[in-house]
């Protein structure tokens, strides 16, 4: 062998060498490395393994309903047919966009919604294009199925207010969550998941939410769904069931639809509320899938507030309605007697300053019953002097004035039932003899909601028994008694006579809107409250004072009643605002008539229907 070959022969040698060798370690690390991953971790990456293979998913609930005493609903949870795409699937987005079209309306805000939602996500997940449909529109989406490629029609629930503006202040409506109202809660993450905003649907959005299911799913690599392994239901929310008889609640707005107004009827017994009306209203149905810019404009641009309870939010004079206060505190006091008149002549002077009474020619000698019958201004002026602030204040805190009742109803307003302590807190100035003669007609710095001048008629027409109203029915079956407030049964019989005669004496301001052919009475009280002054130059013109109906329409009067029924066994209570409605007597008086003559008839006959067949009331 030549040494040129001897050479070659050891180089390639020693290469092999070093190959052989190099392959060994590979060999003993890819060993090693199996090893460790097949024996050492083997658990671990089981673990990881299986976590990547299984997919556990949130099963959203059923939101509870919200129904009325008898159970008729007034939110629902209802199928809500839907359509989705799913980008992967189709030849172009846009392409099958343009195609649904035909079939599902689709805005240009919902078409650039779309396009942009398919570059954020993987193409295969849905992307929701259309909600709320009904069943043609839905059933023509399945029917041609085979030329929208892409389109996955999909059956889920949503809210639905079946009585639309009736209830919407008290129940209120739902919402997408926003990034401020995350709280941890993966159920609030979940796409299309809505909560309480508003009302009731707010105030007991945990109750009504319910509780998340899951459901544990196999997938591919990809994420996509190959077959469900296990699933736990999700729990539908609880049922809320109010007090509100929607019947009842319907009546009242109908009667006022066309006013800027407040109904409310309550049971003067056990406080339960069966109407709760504001008016003008808005359709919560239209803030669940998201309300557009110009409703939302129309809505809070509209001068007489549709998105404000009035009910217990509107704060105002409550007028002549607090006459009563005013008389059951100099009663109380021993003041004034039923024997003790006071002679009216249409002026009323404190200082240096003439307080009015409505009627020009005055009412001449009038006791306490024919004043409040009459609705005289001077006896109250005089008598709110005699008997003093201080204890207005503590009678009107008794009926509920400057109460905040918290019973679940948002916004709810607390008014103001002032005293010397008050103004002095309120300006730093002292009370004036005449802040009490402006209070003793109810206007001035008292301010009241029409939900609280139900709680005052009440608890007037209950004997003085303090109840409190509610908006939940109690199913428990336990009966509460209410306190007696501890007002002489005399004074109040006195004041009730009072009442009465507003409707049923012949110079009772709402006399002529009484009931007729019934075999019971009502009995009430009027109110006006003035929302501009009326100078002493106005007053002495040839002209006079200028009439509601010539004014322009925020410049009108309050016109309020509160009132009872029947006369001869108390049952109900309503309340009537109506904002620059004009008259209490002329305009608010036959409303709560029409109210309390319909609970009367029809509530009354459902309740014994109710009871005999025995079912709870």
């Amino acid at each position: 062998m030549k040494p040129s070959d001897k050479n070659k022969l050891k180089m390639y040698t020693r290469r092999a060498t070093l190959v052989s060798g190099g392959m060994l370690l590979l060999s003993s690390a890819l060993i090693g490395r199996m090893y460790y991953l097949q024996v050492t971790s083997r658990s671990q990456y089981e673990l990881l393994a299986e976590q990547n293979r299984i997919s556990m998913r949130l099963l959203a609930p059923t939101r509870g309903d919200i129904v009325d005493r008898y159970g008729r609903p007034i939110a629902a949870s209802t199928t809500d047919y839907r359509v989705n795409v799913i980008p992967e699937e189709t030849e172009t987005l846009e392409d099958t966009l343009k195609a649904l079209k035909a079939y599902v309306p689709i805005s240009q805000r919902d078409n650039e919604r779309i396009l942009k939602a398919s570059k954020k996500q993987r193409s295969f997940m849905p992307i929701s294009v259309a909600s709320n449909l009904d069943w043609e529109t839905f059933s023509n989406v399945n029917v041609n199925m085979p030329d929208l490629p892409g389109i996955q029609p999909d059956v889920g629930t949503t809210r639905l207010y079946p009585e639309k503006e009736l209830a919407a202040h008290i129940i209120g409506y739902v919402g997408a969550v926003s990034e401020e109202e995350l709280t941890g809660d993966p159920l609030l993450e979940m796409p299309e998941f809505k909560i309480g905003k508003n009302g009731i649907e707010k105030v007991l959005d945990e109750k009504l939410r319910g509780s998340a299911g899951n459901s544990k799913v196999e997938v591919n690599v990809l994420g996509r769904v190959i077959r469900e392994l296990s699933r736990q239901d999700s729990l539908s929310g609880e049922t809320a069931k109010l007090t509100i008889d929607i019947e009842m609640q319907k009546f009242a707005a109908n009667r006022v639809r066309d006013e800027s107004a407040a109904v409310v009827v309550m049971d003067i017994h056990n406080g339960e509320i069966l109407a709760i009306a504001s008016t003008p209203s808005f359709d919560p149905n239209d803030f669940n899938g998201g309300i557009s810019q110009k409703k939302w404009d129309a809505l809070r641009e509209d001068i007489r507030k549709p998105l404000i309870n009035k009910a217990v939010s509107g704060q105002y004079s409550p007028g002549s309605t607090f006459k009563m206060v005013v008389a059951l505190a100099a009663l109380e006091d021993g003041i004034v007697t039923v024997e003790d008149t006071h002679f009216c002549n249409s002026r009323y002077q404190i200082g240096n300053r003439t307080a009015y009474c409505w009627s020009k020619g005055g009412h001449g000698k009038i006791n306490i019953i024919q004043a409040l019958g009459q609705s005289c201004d001077v006896y109250f002026y005089d008598l709110a002097v005699k008997v003093g602030i201080d204890k207005i204040h503590d009678m009107a805190a008794k009926f509920g004035i400057g109460e905040r009742f918290n019973i679940g109803i948002m916004s709810e307003a607390k008014g103001i039932n002032p005293n010397s302590d008050w103004k002095r807190g309120y300006s730093n100035e002292p009370w004036s003899g005449g802040d009490t003669v402006n209070v003793g007609i109810g206007q001035g710095f008292v301010s009241t909601t029409a939900l609280q001048l139900a709680v005052m008629a009440s608890r007037l027409a209950n004997g003085g028994k303090m109840i409190w109203p509610k908006i939940f029915m109690d199913e428990t079956g336990t009966e509460t008694f209410a306190q007696d407030m501890g007002i002489n049964p005399e004074n109040l019989a006195i004041v009730l006579q009072g009442m009465s005669d507003v409707y049923n004496h012949e110079r009772g301001t709402a006399f002529r809107y009484r009931l007729r052919n019934k075999e019971y009475t009502l009995a009430g009280k009027s109110g006006t409250t003035q929302v501009t002054r009326i100078s002493t130059e106005e007053r002495n013109s040839e002209g006079g004072v200028i009439k509601n109906n010539e004014k322009e329409w925020i410049g009108r009067d309050h016109a309020i009643f509160v009132g009872f029924g029947p006369v001869e066994t108390p049952k109900y209570a309503v309340s009537v605002l109506l904002e620059h409605g004009g008259s209490g007597s002329t305009d608010a008086s036959p409303i709560a008539r029409d109210v309390l003559e319909y609970v009367l008839d029809k509530h009354s006959e459902q309740e014994e229907q109710t009871v005999d067949q025995g079912q709870p009331v």
